[in-house]
């Protein structure tokens, strides 16, 4: 029996592959013909998960009243236990009642969230090199995502002032990321002051993702958006215990701030999913209260690797500055190569994968992104395959 046309959704045909997915099929296809590959294209933590947090996890699953369906927003007692993680970390103070709302991964948030501001038509504001959930979550809105460029020039900052005056009135939405994925840029409190009086001038909701707020280098801590005053009027910040805790599969993440954009995307939330397995919640509040010498030695390792790869591509010829945070370091690429082209020769002729910067938005082509999330050996060991490889 014959079937009909199988047609999908005009917001499918406009996307583009999922970077990562197909970063994932290059990797695969050079597994495939024997490659040792060095995989330096994913910021997925290669350490494991705190034992602490996996006891936990151990313990809360064989407690039935764990079995059935969570509540959307979280059990009180995780949201408690971020709250007290802000007031311990950035001196912030948060209702866990209304103003912290948990989450499937920060990544369920990011893209969720626009289906409870955005209709279509509407404008939000997006850097861009950037996370490709800011554009995508606005497009399946119908929305129209208008670009604020992260360039050297500007300190890999978007440049407020450089938004036109009739956009920023329009727009609804604007997306920030501090640590910055791919450019590990920080956001000082200064610009996010500044960043507070554009949204209250034009009436923007602001969304700051600090994924990356716990990995950074030489003792210098990133400071959250909330901490300005201001800031929990216009918006609200996404977070995870993927990156802080090295729990990217366990998907649990939270945002807080505006008590009334977190209702709006929590009304979205209790139609599209069923909250987080609540012993997962229980190993969340583990990790949350875990002491500093967990994420110091984390930070201590990601900063010995940051050490080993960054001076070494340097020593190649490599245009290239130590990241403040998180675990990438943005490279630009050399003469004679686009961010494609040169992704494509580290994978043949030295068996690395990085990821293209045009994959992350127009602006990022010039560069690609490599991530630390391999042992320090290894690094070594790519800058001595580049070398070999020539460029």
């Amino acid at each position: 029996m014959a079937g009909f046309p199988i047609e999908v959704a005009t917001r499918i045909k406009t996307l583009p592959p999922y970077l990562f997915a197909a970063i994932d099929k290059m990797k695969q296809e050079a597994l495939a013909r024997g490659v040792d590959i060095i995989n330096l294209g994913i910021g997925d933590p290669d350490l494991p998960t705190p034992t602490p947090i996996i006891d936990s996890l151990a313990q809360a699953a064989k407690n039935p009243k764990h079995h059935q369906y969570p509540s959307y927003e979280g059990m009180l007692s995780f949201r408690k236990a971020v709250a007290d993680w802000y007031k311990r970390r950035f001196n912030v103070a948060l209702d866990p009642a209304d103003e912290v709302l948990t989450l499937i991964g920060s990544k369920e948030g990011i893209g969720h969230v626009h289906l409870a501001f955005i209709d279509p038509g509407d404008i939000v504001l997006v850097p861009s090199p950037g996370y490709p959930v800011y554009p995508v979550g606005t497009s399946f809105c119908g929305g129209v995502s208008h670009i604020m460029p992260l360039t050297k020039a500007n300190g890999f900052l978007p440049d407020l002032n450089a938004i036109p005056k009739d956009v920023a009135k329009k727009a609804k939405l604007m997306w920030l990321n501090s640590p910055n994925n791919p450019t590990s840029v920080i956001m000082s409190k200064d610009y996010f002051k500044r960043v507070v009086e554009f949204a209250q001038e034009n009436q923007v909701i602001v969304c700051h993702d600090a994924a990356y707020s716990e990995i950074y280098y030489d003792g210098k801590r990133p400071v959250s958006f909330l901490e300005v005053d201001g800031a929990k009027d216009v918006g609200v910040e996404f977070h995870s215990l993927s990156k802080t805790y090295n729990m990217t599969g366990w998907r649990i993440g939270f945002a807080v701030g505006n008590k009334n954009v977190l209702a709006g995307l929590g009304r979205v939330k209790s139609q599209l999913d069923s909250g987080v397995f609540e012993a997962v919640q229980a190993a969340g509040i583990t990790a949350l209260g875990l002491d500093d010498s967990v994420t110091d030695e984390l930070r201590k390792i990601y900063q010995e690797r940051r050490d080993t790869l960054v001076p070494g591509l340097k020593k190649l010829g490599l245009e290239v500055d130590p990241p403040p945070a998180a675990f990438y370091i943005w490279v630009t690429v050399p003469k004679g190569y686009t961010s494609a082209s040169f992704t494509a020769h580290l994978l043949e002729k030295a068996g690395i994968v990085t990821t293209p910067g045009n994959g992350f938005g127009a602006p990022g082509e010039g560069y690609i992104r490599m991530t630390v999330c391999t042992t320090k050996e290894r690094l070594a060991e790519a800058v001595e395959r580049i070398k070999k490889a020539g460029f």
